[in-house]
């Protein structure tokens, strides 16, 4: 979560203790019902993990219930199902296989349970992993566990429901800032203890502090099969303006974890139209995400985007008004899905072009090898000026090479072309920003290709389906005549 207040509670010594209200440890152990690990299971491996998180729009440090964006209190699990689904079908155009849900003893153990399960449900009949994570209230403020029993009492009545759902993961306790190292390790061996039969694979425990560092819950042996959280903001690493200082940054918090690490909350302002695939130029949150992610490739770590969805929140992926989900900044979403390994094509290999909403091709006119041959879409003719060699130039970022000519794609106007309405052209090629793209998968097989120095997209000029139409580079909008399938020949 972006944060603005965290918890208070009970101490650890009244978790560990045998108060007469604690359930008996031995009883969660022995009704716990769940399929036992085994080899015909596949284990979840960390850097598969390509996520979403979906919260409250009050944050999910709520007392009561938490609901996330887009559903209601008064929802029952029908409604629930109906809107989870245009949500998570948002979230897996963009690419993601999981979504990370908040969860608190009031929303499991009253009647609200009986409807949240809805989203629980959808996403995993739509294939997509659900990480559960256990938030404390806005009214406790201290980073521990509020009520022991409760906490127990919630984690039981999860994996009693789910234990043996091999999609649905355990995150134990969100940010748990308020423990020592040796009280955290000892509330995590006691997970382990009760839930003896789920899949340490599927447990998920957060590094120390605000899930900062996980190298101090990575060393204990009592851990080493389970998945480790980390979490990481601008305001963590104190505003470092070089994608390389954050990639060491992170690299001091997970040590030698990082595969075993899953990013389960990174984030940046996506609703002021910045561009994440230009130079840093000491933009912090420019430098930032373009670090983060090339260290969660590079270390094989999963993650999740804070948030996919959260109402009033400058750091969304995406906006939903009821029926339709917004992407927010298609240029951020270019570098989670570099930090995801998505590779959209073949480096090297010979493609064409199609835009969806008309069928045509991306062609340069009448063939010319000129510079400032204009590109404009065309019916397809198997031309070698319809035909594109792509080849990735810098992490992320392609070329698309002319087969007639060998000249580049290129935004007219040079690298400072940043305005709607610069056409594409074909030039020699030379390595500038405006020659090179991002090629984005925005769901159904379909691509929205990015410059580099803009962060706008290839769209075909007044959503024409006419030969001859000119291709400008435009603010992203999802609409059909920016969208484009890619053929590889």
């Amino acid at each position: 979560m972006k944060r603005t207040n965290l918890l208070t509670v009970l101490s650890i010594a009244c978790l560990l203790s045998n108060c007469k209200s604690e359930m008996n440890l031995s009883e969660i152990r022995n009704d716990t019902k769940v399929l036992q690990n085994s080899s015909s299971r596949i284990a979840v491996v960390a850097n598969t993990v390509k996520g979403m998180n979906w919260a409250d729009g009050r944050d999910n440090f709520v007392d009561g219930w938490v609901i996330p964006s887009g559903l209601s209190a008064s929802d029952n699990y029908a409604a629930v199902q109906t809107k989870s689904d245009l949500v998570l079908t948002g979230f897996q155009n963009a690419g993601a296989n999981t979504i990370r849900l908040p969860i608190n003893p009031n929303s499991v153990l009253e009647s609200w349970w009986n409807a949240y399960t809805g989203a629980i449900d959808k996403a995993t009949g739509k294939g997509m992993n659900v990480v559960l994570c256990c938030w404390e209230s806005a009214s406790s403020k201290d980073g521990k566990v509020d009520d022991s029993t409760q906490f127990w009492n919630m984690w039981q009545t999860v994996i009693t429901k789910y234990g043996s759902n091999d999609k649905v993961l355990f995150e134990v306790f969100n940010e748990p800032y308020g423990y020592s190292s040796t009280e955290l390790r000892t509330l995590y061996a006691d997970f382990l203890t009760n839930y003896p039969n789920v899949p340490r694979d599927r447990i998920i425990l957060d590094g120390t502090g605000y899930a900062d560092n996980v190298t101090d819950i990575g060393a204990d042996s009592r851990f080493n099969s389970c998945l480790l959280s980390l979490h990481n903001y601008t305001w963590f690493g104190g505003n470092l303006t070089t994608p390389s200082a954050w990639e060491q940054n992170v690299q001091n918090h997970i040590g030698s974890y990082g595969s075993r690490t899953i990013v389960t909350e990174f984030g940046a302002g996506l609703t002021g139209g910045k561009n994440y695939l230009g130079a840093a130029n000491g933009d912090v949150e420019v430098a930032y995400l373009q670090g983060m992610t090339n260290k969660i490739k590079s270390s094989q770590m999963g993650s999740i985007y804070w948030p996919g969805l959260r109402d009033g929140d400058s750091y969304s992926l995406f906006t939903f008004n009821g029926s339709v989900m917004s992407l927010n900044n298609i240029s951020a979403l270019a570098r989670i899905q570099y930090g995801w390994s998505m590779i959209p094509v073949t480096n090297g290999s010979t493609y064409k072009v199609s835009a969806r909403h008309s069928g045509k091709v991306l062609d340069i006119n009448a063939a010319a090898t000129t510079n400032g041959a204009i590109l404009q879409q065309w019916d397809w003719a198997n031309g070698s000026n319809q035909k594109w060699i792509i080849s990735e130039t810098d992490p992320g970022v392609y070329k698309f090479i002319a087969q007639h000519s060998s000249k580049g794609l290129d935004v007219n106007g040079g690298a400072t072309a940043y305005s709607n309405g610069a056409y594409l052209e074909q030039w020699d090629y030379y390595g500038g920003d405006n020659q090179k793209f991002a090629i984005v998968s925005i769901g159904g097989g379909y691509y929205a290709i990015v410059a580099k120095h803009s962060g706008k997209v290839f769209d075909v000029n007044g959503q024409s389906t006419a030969n001859g139409a000119g291709i400008l580079q435009w603010q992203y909008s999802g609409n059909t005549n920016q969208n484009w399938q890619f053929s590889l020949l």
